[in-house]
């Protein structure tokens, strides 16, 4: 039994300077790797900060792990860096098709400083991408001992080693003596039909502008004519500053336009608030309501349907998922 690990650098990789450590290398620093009882197949991809990180990069990952899945490996591990760690777990998660887990994880304190977190972020992501227990869940994040669905992780600190946490859900599980203890299985969703090409991704620019007090709107002129779509992080539950209304409204008969909450918890709402710039007000306009999905998740999921050729009905659907 093998599982695949995909490098990606990051800091669990950071050995000083601008010096990176080989797939081969961290997993020699990794007391108890050895005896999982699963070899771990290296294959080392970037070498790089995430945020170089693209989803074109991620889609050849997710590529390279099918086929990884197809010879034999039981899971797929990717580690890097922490800064875009949220949003390419989404990727992942918007199109592996594998019941196999695919765990990804990284480090907060490189492994230079005292008490690095890499080497059991590593072996717990290991025992999990090797557990039957962690099968049928789509892509997850472990870190500092938790499993979280990749579609409610964040990265909520700046340099904690418990950065990452799901505000609307908890962890769905945790590694505990060695052991993978899942204590919710959410039902899988339906994800992006197709893989998207390169030269598509290219082509759907999707901006997310957050709100703010007293806002003019004055980044917004112009962006039909750059962009294919925009994902609004309005105030609390959905809401913008009376004056945006019309303007979004405009741009939502041009492209989709997602609305969500820039708050980092909760979801927007549809019908509480009547207000001009309210939800049921925006949504009213013609924007598209992005639930319980966070400003860059819905930028993820807004750019991947584009870049597949989804249409207003399809985005809708795909949004109303996580309602």
């Amino acid at each position: 039994m093998s599982v695949a690990l995909f490098t990606l650098g990051g800091t669990i990789s950071v050995a000083g300077g601008s010096n990176r450590l080989t797939g081969a290398e961290l997993t020699a620093a990794v007391p108890g790797l050895a005896d999982l009882g699963s070899v771990l197949e290296v294959q080392d991809v970037e070498s790089v900060p995430s945020g170089n990180l693209t989803l074109a990069t991620m889609l050849d990952v997710v590529d390279a792990a099918s086929k990884a899945v197809s010879a034999g490996a039981s899971g797929v591990v990717v580690t890097q860096g922490t800064d875009t760690l949220e949003e390419t777990a989404f990727v992942v998660d918007q199109v592996w098709p594998h019941p196999h887990p695919f765990v990804l994880t990284g480090a907060m304190r490189n492994p230079t400083l005292a008490g690095p977190d890499g080497p059991a972020n590593l072996l717990a992501a290991a025992r999990v991408a090797c557990s039957p227990a962690a099968r049928d869940l789509g892509a997850l994040v472990v870190f500092n001992d938790q499993i979280h669905a990749a579609r409610w992780v964040r990265k909520t600190h700046s340099t904690s080693t418990a950065t990452f946490a799901s505000p609307n859900a908890g962890p769905i599980g945790h590694v505990v003596e060695d052991q993978v203890r899942i204590l919710t299985k959410p039902a899988r969703q339906d994800g992006v039909p197709g893989r998207p090409e390169a030269a598509d991704l290219d082509a759907a620019r999707v901006a997310l502008y957050t709100v703010t007090l007293d806002d003019d709107g004055l980044l917004l002129q112009g962006l039909a004519d750059t962009h294919q779509g925009l994902v609004v992080a309005g105030y609390g539950v959905g809401h913008v500053p009376s004056a945006l209304a019309p303007v979004l409204g405009a741009l939502a008969e041009r492209m989709p336009v997602v609305l969500t909450s820039r708050t980092g918890g909760g979801s927007v709402l549809r019908s509480t608030y009547k207000a001009v710039g309210s939800e049921s007000d925006l949504l009213g306009r013609g924007l598209i309501d992005g639930g319980f999905l966070d400003p860059y998740k819905a930028r993820v999921l807004l750019r991947l349907l584009l870049a597949t050729g989804e249409g207003l009905d399809e985005i809708t659907a795909a949004f109303a998922q996580h309602h």
